[in-house]
């Protein structure tokens, strides 16, 4: 008769449980909680998220790219925002 499968090898193994149970009470996802522990585990705290993009700061862009972009991710009532406030939906979009 097989034997009953425990509940914790379905899942995927954490490296790092502090980092990991920090990330959930702030609000994150199982998986990006997940994600994010192993990935510190993995290549060290320092360098996780130290990735990011290249783009420039938003408060650089002009306002015809800023609603570019708004516009890009599907955002709605963008054309009435000024522009520190369409940088603020941008951000928390």
């Amino acid at each position: 008769m097989p034997s009953k499968k425990n509940e914790t090898e379905d899942q995927p193994q954490l490296k790092d449980q502090g980092l990991y149970e920090k990330l959930r009470e702030e609000g994150n996802s199982k998986e990006k909680a997940a994600r994010i522990s192993n990935a510190a585990a993995n290549k060290g705290r320092g360098q996780v998220g130290k990735k990011g993009g290249e783009s420039g700061s938003y408060e650089d862009w002009t306002v015809d790219e800023l609603t570019d972009r708004a516009k890009e991710l599907g955002l709605e009532g963008y054309s009435k925002l000024k522009k520190d406030e369409l940088i603020d939906e941008l951000r928390n979009h």
